[in-house]
Order: structure tokens, then sequence, then C-alpha cells
């Protein structure tokens, strides 16, 4: 079937949707290095020394603790030893010869910042420090980090240990993809027996949609934060390192990055275009979006939409079939392509027959009655 293909160029500027803001520049930092991530796009909106090598004191927990939810149930039983309870710094205060559920252990090693919880928890899953290290630098092989080696589960200065701001970003994107994870970071305070941990994220009272999700400190390293927050259907992650005034750094970060940014489906989900059906049991079948991907844009960013459908089709139509596709640029760049697939199938009519004038007749007049029709308010 010879198709004509119709390519429509819109510039899309709807009101309240990509609203018109002027860019304003990135507010300042105290950090020595820093990133801020779009995990959902992988888009870096930030950076700054985003790869130099540093200590990063607690922040490893975020490592720490995404292992031992790919290797434990929260349910299972954790005895702890003497030595576990013998580390130094902050600590959930276990004590030697108890059990406590991996749930109970995860949220004193993320709440309290428990040194005694991360060796603990890495001599269940690893066997013992030196094996649970060997398992953490696995898993940043795994997660392509390449300026990141850890010795340790709780961050305490080592020579063999250290990460980078994006090696960090990637972890916790990583680790928030699990909702365990999440609801762990997130959470304000936990109760084990008579103990209540409290979370030394400060951001969660107060900052408007932050998620979590881990801080850090040694005198070597300086003050670590990670944090995590959303808005809008829009997760950002920020690591900044060495900076002493974190907090505000990561709220004035977050502040510049939602008034700046918007993260929207790159097209309407449901019905995009009818087309005319030639010698079908119906007349026209709709089109739409197989699978809508979200795309981060700048509020004053120009969208346009290459559209790529037939004038009309010849039945049988099949449901799910590619019926064409949309290219969505930003700024004149491709930053998504979206198959067009058939909402229904439309069936030969078998009681008619057309000659090869009939049919060039029929299909004129089809597609003047039909034409083709974007739904552009979105």
């Amino acid at each position: 079937m010879k198709k004509l293909i119709a390519t429509l160029l819109f510039l899309v500027m709807v009101s309240g949707f990509f609203p018109y803001t002027t860019a304003a520049a990135v507010p300042a930092n105290s950090a020595s290095s820093v990133i801020l991530f779009h995990p959902d796009s992988e888009t870096v909106l930030y950076e700054q020394n985003a790869d130099e090598r540093s200590l990063v004191a607690s922040t490893t927990k975020i490592m720490t603790a995404l292992l031992v939810l790919e290797h434990c149930d929260l349910g299972e039983k954790v005895t702890v030893e003497p030595e576990h309870t013998l580390v130094e710094g902050s600590s959930m205060y276990l004590k030697a010869g108890e059990e406590y559920t991996v749930c109970d252990l995860l949220h004193g090693l993320m709440l309290a910042s428990g040194n005694d919880a991360a060796l603990a928890l890495a001599c269940h899953v690893g066997g013992s420090v030196e094996g649970f290290a060997r398992l953490m630098n696995q898993k940043a092989e795994e997660l392509g980090l390449q300026n990141s080696s850890f010795e340790n589960p709780h961050g305490l200065d080592g020579k063999n240990h250290y990460s980078s701001a994006r090696d960090l970003a990637i972890i916790t994107a990583a680790a928030m993809e699990d909702e365990t994870f999440c609801k762990i970071v997130s959470t304000r305070s936990y109760t084990v027996g008579e103990l209540t941990y409290y979370n030394n994220n400060k951001l969660l009272r107060d900052y408007e949609g932050a998620i979590g999700v881990k801080t850090g400190y040694t005198m070597k390293a300086g003050r670590s934060l990670v944090s995590a927050a959303e808005r809008n259907g829009m997760r950002l992650i920020c690591v900044t390192l060495n900076d002493p005034d974190d907090w505000r750094d990561h709220m004035a970060l977050y502040d510049w990055a939602f008034n700046e940014y918007t993260y929207k489906n790159a097209l309407p989900y449901g019905e995009f275009a009818r087309l005319p059906v030639i010698s079908g049991l119906d007349d026209s079948v709709g089109v739409a979006p197989w699978q809508v991907p979200g795309i981060l844009v700048k509020n004053d960013s120009e969208i346009s939409l290459a559209v790529e459908l037939p004038r009309f089709v010849y039945a049988e139509v099949r449901e799910g079939e590619k019926a064409g596709c949309v290219t969505v640029s930003v700024d004149g760049s491709p930053a998504a392509i979206v198959d067009l697939r058939f909402l229904d199938s439309v069936d030969l009519d078998e009681t008619i027959r057309l000659t090869p004038w009939e049919r060039f007749k029929r299909a004129w007049f089809m597609a003047n009655k039909y034409g083709y029709t974007y739904y552009g308010h979105f």
C-alpha cells in the first residue's frame, strides 16, 4: 500500500503547560563538589567538581542499605555481636547478644546513622566487613561508577574508601527505585523497644517536597548530604560534599530547579488523531501514543512535534499495529520519538466491491471528510 505521508510541524507554546519565564542563574553554593540530578531523564541540571573523589562519611550507608534490601527480607533476624557495638561514631545503641530484624536495623542505619547497625547488617549479608565491602565494590561496578571505592559499610574515613557527587547520585537513584528504601528514608521517627530514633535529615521538616535521603559528617570529610525532593511529578536528587552550608544550599538549588524546569508527558494520553478507513466495516479509526515518555524541559523552551501519519488506511486494520510516529523536539533537538498505534481493529467489508477508480474517489472523499486531526491542548 502506497502511503501518502503527511508531516506536520507544530510549535507548541501552550499556556499553562510550558509557561514562559525568564531564566534565573543557578544559586551559589559552598560545596567542594555538588550535583543536581533528575534521575527519570538521567539529566544533570547542575554540577561542580562532580567527579572529584572525596571522603563521603555516612552517605556511604545509602549503598549499604541498597545491598541489604537486595539480599535480605525485612523480617530476617540479625544477632548483634560484641564487636558491632564497639565501633566509634554515631550509634543506634544495639545490645550484644540480642536479635533485631533487618527492618529495625535499616531504620537505625538511615535515621540515626547507626554505625553499629551498619556493622551488624554488613556481617549478616557479607559474612564480614571485608566480604560486604567486596559486594559494595561489585555493585559499584555494576552501576558503572567511575570514582568510588568502598572498604566499610558505615563511611568512617579510610584510605581506600571514597566516592564522588556523581556516583552518589547514581547510587541514590538506584536505591530509590526500591519502595521500601524510599519509605525508610522519608520516615521521621521509628521506635525499637524503648528507644525512638529521629531522622537527622532536617529537610524532611523544613523543605516542601523533601523525601530523603542521608546525612554524613567526619572531621576529614566535612559535611556531606544526599537529599531528594519531589514536586508536581518531578523528582530530583542533590548531592553536596564538604559543604558547611549544606541545608541552605540544597534548598536553594531545589527552588531554582523547580522554578526553571518542568517534567511532563511528551504527548497527551488517549486518542491523538483519527484516520479514515477505506473499505472497512467502520469508516475511521483512532490512533494513540503506544507509550508516553516524560521529558524534562526548561520553562522557556520551545516544544515542536513532527507527526508522520498516512492520510487514510485500507481495511483491514489491527489494534496495536503501528500507524505512524511523532518526533518531539525541545529547542530544535529531538527529545523523544513516540510510536502511534491503532486503537481498534477494523475488518474488511466483504460486501464492498470497488473498482480502482471508485477506491480512489472513496479515498479522496474520506480524506477530505476527516482530514487530519491534531489535538494540541496539552
